[in-house]
């Protein structure tokens, strides 16, 4: 067997905080050979991200390698001195990061970002540069890249700005590309097509990827071998299919059960504890509102919002209808831009509608104002995608739980702290976070405050927008199993907002997906998995991740 191209041996990380060092990568060894693909997969706080800042010498300023070898090439990276590692960075080992937001020039057009590496590092003429960056932004799948070329990022997609960082990566033709979570903010059609790329490069010129993700889903359809890391150390590797079919580690095992396109079909509801509650007194009071039999707790009917932009108009509800199912979920799906935010946004009233009609248990509600709307919040809570924004900072999770309690004048202050205290237990939090601010929270944890809050007054109705999107795979697994065993406990209803259909499947009872502001795809959710009727519905089931290569 040929010698690998990167050759890590007991590679150790340690980070400088308060005047002590933390070890926080524990003697990590790997090889990555010419023309494969080696996922290196794990959960934040992992040591994945660390890893491949290491191997490039870019760790932040309180880190360092405090131990081990980087061999690439016959020289040990870990050791090199700075000028001559100048000289490998970009033309020999070139680096994707995940936010390309903040990692390309906002001052400098896309062009002459690949240009500058390119008359860095190949000593290139001005004009010879200009012309082979458009070239590039061709081969990594950009459409008319003479006009990108010339183009801010700003003025780019998402996806776009992603494929110009591979460009970047890719400009002086590399040994190896170091990809950190290059698809992780991406819809799963964009992140597809990103991947495509990255695959294609390497079909192409034989160069090798050290993958970092904490999708084992993606690794599943992208990586020849898996390398799965927790908690700064290596607990499992081997062939992906290996890995998949037969993982040995209990974490491992987790990340596979967790990953949504590596399990099928939707979550069933895990028996609650038998424990009589507070809780449940706000929801025998909703039981006693009035209720007009209506067979849908919401219904939105012809919906259509004109949004104005720089130059013109944008269209980002037109003629929009679906109903919720009293007691069951139903999802909206799309990609960014496809309208199914605005129109969850229309359904709570949080924005009004040029025009059409929303319902909610059969009463218009469309036009409510004042403290009729204050009135329905009572029955229709949000829980938004990111907690950490929708939490108020100063605020411990006691006090963030019961403000809407506070809000409608429910119980007294030692009634409130009792039901705060039940309804932690409910999503499942130790009773002790009460006392902590959101900054002190995992982001699963802020999560599941969200959700109690949304809980306090016993709504009928919760409208979920993203709400695990910036999460981990396994800690995205357990917020929908809370969210299908609450709804299984109290009858709740769900509106839930996904660019993903590989979550909504594990949750959804009805579907409507949604493109460029118009439903074009709706029905129960396993027809619409089973035989989709619409190519944009088709093209989301194929980007699902992991089942590339089913």
């Amino acid at each position: 067997m040929t010698a690998p191209l990167l050759k890590v041996e007991d590679l150790r990380v340690e980070y400088a905080t308060r005047g002590r060092s933390a070890e926080v990568v524990h003697g990590v060894s790997f090889d990555v050979h010419a023309g494969k693909v080696v996922a290196l997969v794990g959960e934040s706080g992992s040591g994945k991200s660390t890893v491949s800042q290491a191997l490039i010498r870019r760790l932040p300023e309180n880190g360092r390698v405090s131990g081990g070898a980087i061999h690439f090439a016959g020289e040990d990276l870990a050791r090199l001195p700075e000028r001559m590692l100048r000289k490998v960075r970009g033309a020999q080992i070139g680096f994707v990061p995940q936010d390309p937001g903040s990692s390309l020039n906002p001052l400098m057009r896309v062009g002459e970002q690949i240009a500058e590496t390119l008359r860095i590092h190949r000593r290139m003429p001005r004009a010879a540069a200009a012309a082979r960056a458009v070239q590039i932004l061709d081969e990594v799948g950009i459409p008319e890249p003479a006009l990108r070329a010339t183009q801010y990022p700003h003025e780019l997609s998402g996806g776009l700005r992603q494929r110009a960082l591979i460009g970047i990566a890719w400009a002086c033709g590399p040994q190896l590309v170091i990809a950190d979570e290059p698809t992780s903010a991406l819809d799963v059609t964009v992140q597809r097509h990103v991947l495509d790329q990255l695959d294609q490069l390497v079909a192409d010129h034989g160069t090798a990827v050290l993958l970092i993700t904490h999708d084992l889903a993606v690794a599943a359809d992208r990586a020849d071998e898996i390398i799965v890391m927790y908690r700064g150390e290596i607990v499992e590797r081997g062939a992906t299919a290996d890995v998949l079919s037969a993982p040995s580690h209990e974490y491992t095992r987790r990340l596979v059960a967790a990953a949504p396109g590596l399990r099928q079909g939707r979550l069933t509801p895990q028996a609650p504890d038998a424990v009589e509650s507070g809780v449940f007194a706000a929801f025998r009071e909703r039981e006693m509102r009035p209720q007009s039999g209506s067979d849908s707790i919401l219904e939105v009917r012809s919906l259509s919002k004109t949004y104005g932009v720089r130059g013109g108009s944008f269209l980002a509800a037109d003629d929009v209808s679906f109903a919720v199912p009293r007691g069951q979920t139903l999802s909206i799906v799309g990609e960014s831009g496809s309208g199914k935010t605005t129109s969850a946004r229309i359904a709570a009233r949080l924005v009004s509608a040029d025009s059409g009609t929303v319902l909610l248990d059969g009463t218009d509600i469309t036009h409510a104002r004042g403290e009729e709307l204050r009135q329905l919040r009572r029955r229709m809570q949000v829980v938004y995608q990111n907690p950490f924004g929708s939490l108020d900072p100063r605020m411990t999770v006691e006090r963030i739980v019961s403000e809407p309690l506070r809000s409608f004048r429910i119980g007294d202050r030692a009634s409130q702290a009792s039901l705060v205290r039940d309804l932690l237990e409910r999503v499942r939090l130790a009773p002790e976070l009460a006392d902590r601010r959101p900054v002190e929270l995992s982001g699963g944890q802020r999560q599941r405050v969200a959700i109690a809050r949304a809980l306090a007054i016993g709504p009928e109705l919760m409208i979920l927008d993203e709400p695990v999107s910036a999460l981990d795979v396994s800690v995205q697994e357990q917020i929908l199993q809370l969210l299908v065993d609450l709804q299984a406990e109290f009858g709740l209803s769900y509106l839930f907002i996904s660019h993903d259909l590989g979550v909504v499947s594990q949750i959804s009872d009805r579907i409507v997906v949604m493109q460029k502001g118009r439903v074009v795809e709706s029905g129960d959710a396993e027809r619409v998995f089973a035989e989709p009727a619409h190519d944009y519905t088709r093209e989301l089931i194929a980007a699902i991740p992991g089942t590339q290569r089913a």
